[in-house]
C-alpha cells in the first residue's frame, strides 16, 4: 500500500469525475486545466524539498565520498581462482540469472495469491521447480521481440528477451566498446545507441539524453525514480568481468548506475555487483552478500536494510514470514523499489540453502519484483556454484540461444556471450 494512498484513489475519483462531465458537456476541461497547474506546482514545491541532512550526509553520491563511508573490507580476494574454475562460475552465474529471470517474468509482481491460483490451475507445486507450463495471456507482449509464451515451459527456444537481461548484454558491448575506463558519458551514448525503449528511472534518463541533456545531469531531471530497482538489476557485468575483484565491481557499477540514479539506487547496484563479484571466490552465498556490504556507506538505508535481513535470516521458518517481515518494515514503499526487492533476494538466498531450484523457487514465489529478484538471486548462487550446480531443466530449454531487444543486437548465444566475458576479465 502506497504511503499516499489517499493521493491516488483522490486523483482516479477526480479522473472519473472528470470524464463523466466531459461526456455530459459539463466544462470539465477548466476545472481540469486549474488541476494541473496545481500538480506541476506541487511537483515543484517536492523536487525543491528540503531533505534530512543527516541522512543525506550518510548517503553520498560521489565515489570517493561513498568510499570513505563504507565498512573495511578485503577490496579484492585472494584464492587463485583458475580460468577453468571461472569459466564454470560464469556460466552458472549468466545461466542462473537467465534461469531466475525467465521463471519470475511471467508473474512479475503478481501477488502471491495470484500465483497460488496459476500454480494450481497448472497442477504444479508453489513455490515452483520448474517454468510455469500456462499463464492467462500467452501472447501478451514481452520488450518488443518476446511473448509471455516464450518463458513457458514446452514452448521456450531460447532466453526470452528481458530487461533483466538486456542491461547484462548492455554491459557486456559497453567493455567490449570503450574497455575498463569507460565512463558515464559512454554509458549515456551507449544507451541512446541500444536502447530501444526502457522503465521507470532509465526512461526518464534515456529521455533526457535524447534531449540532450549531460549524462551527469539525465538522471537527476525529473526523475523520482532514481531509488527504485534498475540500477542494481543492471550490475551483473561489471561483476562477470571483475571476478573476486569486488572494489572494481562495485566502482564499475557505480559510472553506469549514475546515468540514472541516486543515493540507494546507486547503492544496490554497487552491493549486488561486489556481492556477484565476491561470489566468484567463496563458496557461501550470505558470505558474498556480507562482503558486498563492504562497498557501500554503512550508514545508509540499503545498508541498514541488509543487515536486518542478515540478522532475520536465520530464524525465518518460511517465505510467507520473511514476505510478511519484508511487508511491516517496507510499508508504503513502492513495489520495484531497490531496498525491500534486495531484502527479498537475501532472504530467497538464505532459505535455498544453495539449492539452486529451491532458491529461484521462493524468491519469485515471494512477490513484489520477482523476475529482477530471481534473477539476482540465481546469478550470485550460479557464481558461487557453477554450472555443475544448475538443474539441467533450467538452462536446456535455451538451446544455447538468447533473444534480445537491443537495436542491432538482437541475437547472442550464451556459449559466446562466456567466451567474450572471459576475455574481458581483468585481474588486480
Amino acid at each position: 500500500m502506497p504511503y499516499f494512498q489517499d493521493i491516488e484513489e483522490l486523483a482516479r475519483e477526480v479522473h472519473a469525475w472528470a470524464d463523466l462531465r466531459h461526456e455530459q458537456g459539463g466544462a470539465a476541461a477548466r476545472v481540469v486545466a486549474r488541476l494541473r497547474r496545481a500538480l506541476k506546482q506541487a511537483r515543484q514545491e517536492l523536487t525543491r524539498l528540503p531533505v534530512n541532512r543527516a541522512l543525506q550526509a550518510a548517503e553520498p553520491d560521489g565515489l570517493e565520498a561513498i568510499r570513505r563511508l563504507r565498512p573495511e573490507g578485503p577490496r579484492v580476494l585472494t584464492g587463485g581462482l583458475t580460468d577453468a574454475q571461472y569459466r564454470k562460475r560464469l556460466k552458472g552465474a549468466w545461466l542462473g540469472r537467465a534461469a531466475g529471470c525467465a521463471l519470475g517474468a511471467p508473474v512479475e509482481n503478481w501477488t502471491i495469491d495470484a500465483m497460488e491460483r496459476l500454480a494450481a490451475r497448472c497442477g504444479v507445486l508453489f513455490p515452483p521447480r520448474d517454468y510455469w507450463p500456462d499463464h492467462p495471456n500467452p501472447d501478451e507482449p514481452c520488450y518488443l521481440v518476446s511473448r509471455i509464451r516464450d518463458f513457458l515451459k514446452g514452448h521456450m527456444r531460447a532466453v526470452p528477451a528481458d530487461d533483466d537481461l538486456g542491461y547484462t548484454l548492455l554491459g557486456l558491448l559497453i567493455l567490449e566498446a570503450y574497455g575498463p575506463d569507460f565512463t558515464t558519458e559512454e554509458v549515456g551514448d551507449a544507451w541512446v545507441k541500444y536502447l530501444p525503449m526502457a522503465c521507470t528511472a532509465e526512461h526518464v534518463a534515456l529521455e533526457n539524453l535524447k534531449r540532450g541533456v549531460p549524462a551527469q545531469r539525465a538522471g537527476v531531471l525529473n526523475n523520482p525514480y532514481l531509488e527504485w530497482i534498475g540500477a542494481d538489476i543492471r550490475c551483473d557485468p561489471w561483476a562477470y568481468a571483475a571476478p573476486g575483484w569486488p572494489e572494481k565491481a562495485a566502482e564499475w557499477a557505480y559510472r553506469d548506475a549514475r546515468l540514472s540514479h541516486r543515493r540507494n539506487g546507486v547503492y544496490g547496484a554497487m552491493f549486488f555487483a561486489a556481492a556477484i563479484s565476491a561470489a566468484f571466490a567463496v563458496d557461501d552465498p550470505l558470505e558474498a552478500l556480507r562482503l558486498g556490504l563492504t562497498e557501500i556507506p554503512a550508514g545508509c538505508r540499503l545498508a541498514r536494510d541488509i543487515r536486518w535481513a542478515l540478522r532475520q535470516a536465520p530464524g525465518l521458518t518460511g517465505w510467507r514470514e520473511a514476505r510478511t517481515l519484508v511487508d511491516e518494515r517496507f510499508r508504503g514503499m513502492d513495489a520495484v523499489h531497490t531496498n525491500n526487492n534486495a531484502c527479498l533476494t537475501v532472504f530467497g538466498l538464505a532459505l535455498g540453502k544453495r539449492d539452486f531450484t529451491r532458491t529461484i523457487g521462493v524468491t519469485v514465489a515471494m512477490g513484489l519484483d520477482n523476475d529482477c529478484t530471481a534473477a539476482t538471486a540465481g546469478s550470485l548462487l550460479g557464481a558461487v556454484l557453477g554450472i555443475d550446480g544448475i538443474p539441467e531443466h533450467w538452462w536446456k530449454p535455451f538451446r544455447n540461444r538468447v533473444r534480445s531487444y537491443l537495436n542491432g543486437a538482437t541475437e547472442f548465444r550464451n556459449s559466446d556471450i562466456v567466451r567474450r566475458f572471459e576475455k574481458l576479465r581483468i585481474r588486480p
